[in-house]
């Protein structure tokens, strides 16, 4: 009796009807729609095949726009794999938010257990053996594989189809009745793989946890009799009643960590922290702690997510002659073996309550209140460490030259917006001592000075701002695409509509009077818009030291900041804040200091000083910021004679501040990089304003969602990350016989140590201070 309840459940957790009769009444439950029609939300789904080059391609695998109309909800669909020939799955991108999505899997197989475009999951997954890909749960980090790694389909061998499954936990989100289109983005290559990536699942099927029990262990183990594997990631999975999963390799009495983790953090699939190899002949073991208090009956394991699961993925790679794509493990053939396990596989990992996974609920508990179930943990993300950004060489906009470039931005169309001179150029004429400008007999700038380009070929799409401005600085756009722009000769900063010839919405500031109270600016530089509230920033500037801030309809608030005192800045002392970039959902708003050459944020809500970002390698200034959920990216200027760092960007992880990428321009070369704008998808731009160029880099990594404009635009962000995702260029440098310089630009080794072929020559805009010590320049 018990091997078939071990088989049923088995079943239950795979989703598959492979060796079932297909119930009459499952008909019902099919959605036989032949095309696959999409709502609003769904926009860029409706094209699930993108070539990348003559041997890439991605596939987006998504939802086709479903309303789960009761919780605990699991739906699947299928693509098949567009392609008879073998290929490799390289990378994997989550397109899910934990607001509406509890877990999904991605399953390979020859036949999908439905050929409607979705279906209830309790109908199956696949028709015969599936195999798991894929696991996603809590807005996990994506998963990498290194070069040489891919999961095999296709071919002879291979699946041919790809099954997603989408288990919808708590349906509150879905209220409004709005359409979901979750799923994952797949990067494939026809170019044969040397090694073979594959999963090993360890899963209990028969653990009961008594209610009021405090501890519970939940033990797997299994002899592994294949070829030898080499595991580089894992992710736990449990729901609730969960405190620490570990995965061990048992190896003549010696056990060595594979992975622990607690499941109530985001689950990922975390790198293993040192290289573990399996050969035949080794026992592969797992323990699940559980605890049963504040039950009121035995939990089993189930489907839902008032039931419990205990389950160890444990992600590999084989040679590609003796490669195994999918494993099991379901027994516990060793019991006695786990008296020696090790001490650390039974004490909890303490996990803080804003971090603790957000699981799903049964149907019979809809009724409770959801309120701390919905509440979104204001905390930092956690990237991977490998993300590099490098210049686009096909794209032509480097040889537009407008004027001197001083702002970019991107609309919510994702297209480039470009702020520029003209024939106005800033340097030591064009102010008095008082900051007034001198050169306004020469009238406005008589071209337009905002050009919208398409971000493929650099098309001047709209152009507008003729006969408007003097001296043009800052530029953002916020969620409405709205533009907001600052004039440091006029003092002003001006609202417009792009597609309004009427004027400026709003103006602030006085034309032509430099000033430092609530109705004055002094050269300001940027503005930062928050999209909940419409809250305006305004970075002020070149001879005020401070940021304001008014109400949407142009009101002044309050101000914070004052200019700094000696070497040693103090937080919330400035020299030029020159550029801004909100950080939304933690209500923070980051300022490039720039002379004192570091960036500083604050909370929005109390003026707080959160922390400073400053690094050996930004010199004496950073010029510009831009934010997009998990990164922030920024540019830094020409060194000061005696210093050594050259002029080039930054990625930075926005968790703890580090530099985890160095970029710079292989056509030309930076002078004055004075703005930066990124987009989630790792695209980034730069404009300069002595080169009068504006660059495009793109990145070797691609994040969900559109673009996030440098002001701070929110789109669905990706909120909470989970930390440790797989950096698995370093873990391949650990391995014998492998270079990490052969990871494909997962190597960022030897970005910081490139010349700067620049002669150290400056022109009189922005530098022209007096040595040995300067004093701010324009900009």
């Amino acid at each position: 009796m018990a091997g078939v309840r071990s088989l049923l459940i088995l079943l239950l957790i795979f989703q598959s009807s492979c060796w079932g009769f297909r119930s009459p009444l499952s008909v019902f439950k099919r959605f036989k729609e032949t095309t696959r029609s999409f709502s609003n939300e769904c926009l860029g789904t409706t094209r699930p095949v993108t070539p990348i080059d003559s041997s890439d391609f991605a596939l987006d695998i998504r939802m086709p726009g479903v309303t789960p109309k009761q919780s605990d909800t699991y739906f699947c669909m299928s693509m098949r794999l567009p392609t008879d020939e073998e290929a490799f799955v390289i990378d994997f991108r989550p397109r899910a938010s934990m607001d509406t999505v509890h877990h999904m899997l991605l399953f390979g197989c020859n036949m999908p257990s439905s050929t409607g475009s979705y279906w209830f999951c309790d109908e199956g997954t696949c028709a015969d053996k599936a195999n798991i890909l894929y696991a996603w749960a809590r807005n996990a980090p994506p998963t990498r594989l290194p070069k040489g790694v891919g999961f095999r389909v296709g071919g002879e061998a291979g699946s041919k189809y790809f099954v997603l499954q989408v288990h919808y936990g708590d349906i509150s989100a879905f209220r409004d009745n709005h359409k979901d289109c979750s799923g994952v983005s797949l990067h494939l290559t026809r170019l044969p793989q040397p090694l073979i990536a594959g999963m090993y699942l360890l899963m209990s099927v028969d653990t009961v946890i008594p209610a009021g029990e405090k501890v519970v262990n939940s033990d797997i183990s299994c002899h592994y009799k294949k070829y030898p594997m080499h595991v580089f990631a894992y992710r736990v999975h449990t729901h609730h009643l969960g405190q620490v999963v570990s995965g061990y390799r048992v190896r003549n009495g010696q056990w060595t960590l594979i992975g622990r983790q607690s499941p109530q953090l985001p689950q990922a699939f975390y790198p293993v922290e040192h290289p573990v190899d399996v050969s035949f002949g080794d026992i592969l073991a797992a323990r699940c702690v559980f605890t049963g208090e504040g039950r009121t009956e035995a939990t089993h394991i189930g489907g839902t997510s008032s039931d419990e699961m205990c389950n160890l993925y444990i992600m590999y790679y084989m040679e590609a002659m003796h490669a195994v794509s999918f494993m099991t493990c379901t027994q516990n053939v060793a019991p006695d073996m786990f008296r020696n396990i090790p001490p650390e596989a039974n004490i909890p990992i303490p996990v803080k309550s804003d971090m603790v996974m957000m699981h799903g609920h049964h149907k019979e508990t809809e009724n409770k209140d959801k309120t701390s179930l919905l509440q979104q943990p204001k905390q930092e993300e956690v990237l991977e460490q490998d993300f590099h950004v490098e210049e686009a060489l096909d794209w032509p906009g480097v040889y537009l030259l407008p004027g001197q470039v001083s702002g970019v931005a991107l609309d919510p169309k994702n297209n480039l917006v470009i702020f520029h001179r003209g024939d106005h150029v800033w340097d030591e004429n064009s102010f008095d001592s008082m900051f007034v400008y001198q050169q306004r007999g020469l009238g406005p700038i008589e071209e337009d000075t905002i050009l919208v380009i398409d971000p493929n070929n650099a098309a001047v799409i709209q152009s507008s701002g003729k006969n408007l401005f003097y001296l043009p600085h800052g530029l953002s756009i916020d969620k409405d695409g709205n533009y907001w722009v600052t004039d440091v000769a006029l003092h002003q900063v001006f609202k417009l509509d792009p597609n309004s010839k009427e004027g400026p919405l709003l103006i602030l500031g006085r034309s032509m009077q430099p000033g430092s109270d609530r109705n004055h600016f002094c050269q300001p530089t940027d503005v930062a818009v928050e999209p909940n509230t419409g809250t305006i920033y305004v970075s002020d500037g070149y001879c005020n030291s401070r940021i304001v801030q008014f109400s949407p309809s142009g009101n002044f608030i309050t101000q914070w900041g004052e200019e700094s005192s000696g070497i040693n800045p103090k937080p919330g002392q400035f020299s030029v804040p020159h550029s801004l970039a909100l950080v939304p959902h933690l209500g923070q708003l980051c300022v490039a200091d720039r002379e004192n050459g570091r960036i500083q944020c604050f909370q929005t809500d109390t003026k707080e000083f959160v922390r400073e970002i400053k690094h050996a390698s930004f010199g004496r200034n950073v010029f510009a910021i831009s934010y997009v959920p998990g990164l922030l990216f920024a540019v830094n200027g020409k060194p000061y004679f005696g210093n050594q760092e050259p002029v080039q960007g930054f990625v930075m992880n926005f968790s703890n501040g580090e530099i985890i990428d160095i970029f710079k321009p292989v056509r030309k070369h930076f002078d004055m990089p004075h703005d930066i704008a990124a987009s989630a998808d790792g695209t980034v731009y730069v404009g300069d304003a002595h080169t009068n160029t504006v660059w495009k880099f793109t990145s070797t990594e691609k994040m969900e969602h559109r673009s996030v404009k440098k002001a701070g635009i929110e789109v669905q962000e990706i909120k909470g990350k989970g930390s440790g995702g797989l950096n698995l260029g370093n873990f391949f440098a650990n391995r014998q016989g492998y270079s990490r310089k052969g990871f494909d630009r997962l190597s960022t080794e030897g970005s910081d140590q490139e010349k700067d072929e620049d002669d150290g020559s400056e022109s009189e805009e922005e530098y022209s201070a007096p040595l040995p010590a300067p004093t701010p320049s324009s900009s």
